[in-house]
């Protein structure tokens, strides 16, 4: 029954959710966001985020964690401070040394909604369905932290099928 961490990378909001699977049935275990205030500095923000994220891997002890790559859509400057908050993302997880499984945005909405333009009410309501939730999951960050756990899941269970 392994269960999975997936994560939402952000500067002013982390997203995560985590899920477990136990004989082939997806369960719900958790979701929420990491918040970092926009008057802190820039380092003081990534350390809340790696400190934070650090609290919730040691608690919810993931044999994987899935991590969303990051898409530079419009503004650069705010991408480039995302990627470092991802960085800081994959170095707390590295450090405990639990495998990364990295997805696109793409890759998460064919995955979810098999519709790489998927809307994002049709990721939530997806993942409302694949978790047999009554409502979609809030805020949105945690509900997209959610949709990459089951995607991580799904890997994480046809590799470990692999190699058994």
């Amino acid at each position: 029954m392994p269960i999975i961490l997936g994560i939402d990378p952000g500067l002013a909001t982390v997203g995560f959710g985590v899920v477990k699977s136990e004989k082939g049935v997806l369960e719900y275990l958790d979701c929420g966001i990491i918040k970092t205030a926009p008057d802190l500095e820039f380092p003081e923000r990534l350390t809340i985020i790696k400190n934070d994220l650090i609290k919730i891997l040691k608690s919810v002890k993931p044999d994987a964690v899935g991590v969303e790559e990051i898409y530079f859509a419009k503004n650069v400057t705010t991408g480039i401070k995302v990627a470092h908050a991802r960085g800081v993302i994959v170095e707390a997880v590295n450090s405990l040394r639990i495998p990364i499984i990295n997805f696109t945005p793409l890759q998460v909405k064919n995955n979810i909604a098999g519709d790489g333009a998927a809307t994002k009410w049709q990721i939530q309501e997806m993942v409302k369905r694949s978790l047999n939730l009554k409502r979609h999951p809030k805020p949105d960050d945690a509900a997209d932290g959610l949709a990459i756990a089951i995607c991580a899941e799904r890997v994480f269970k046809q590799d470990s099928a692999i190699s058994l």
